[in-house]
């Protein structure tokens, strides 16, 4: 099981970005995915977060620029990025509490990293 992030890159304050995680492998089941971020100096903050029902919930800082997805078909969860401001400047990873084939719990996974730099 992998799950492979993109989306991130350079983008003006006021802009807008679009980060996508999907996952891959033997999947029997997927159940909460999110975004946490680290910027330089700080530490690893969860942004924002969905169940596999579709409940939401984001990080105060983001909350109403920040709008969290998931196409349950394509094992894909995206985060759209409104409205930046450069102390959205960070790294940010996807996780996802996935069943693979053969277990029958949910194991937490990552994905590598992808910078988000909001910059003029």
């Amino acid at each position: 099981v992998q799950l492979q992030a993109s989306g991130g890159g350079l983008v003006q304050p006021g802009g807008s970005l679009t980060l996508s995680c999907a996952a891959s492998g033997n999947i029997v089941r997927i159940g909460d995915m999110g975004w946490y971020r680290q910027a330089p100096g700080k530490q690893r903050e969860l942004v924002a977060a969905i169940t596999s029902g579709g409940s939401t919930k984001y990080l105060d800082s983001v909350h109403g620029r920040f709008t969290m997805s998931r196409d349950n078909d394509k094992n894909t969860n995206y985060l759209q990025m409104n409205s930046l401001k450069s102390e959205d400047t960070a790294v940010y990873y996807c996780y996802a509490r996935i069943q693979r084939l053969g277990s029958s719990i949910l194991h937490d996974y990552w994905g590598e990293g992808t910078l988000v730099t909001v910059s003029s």
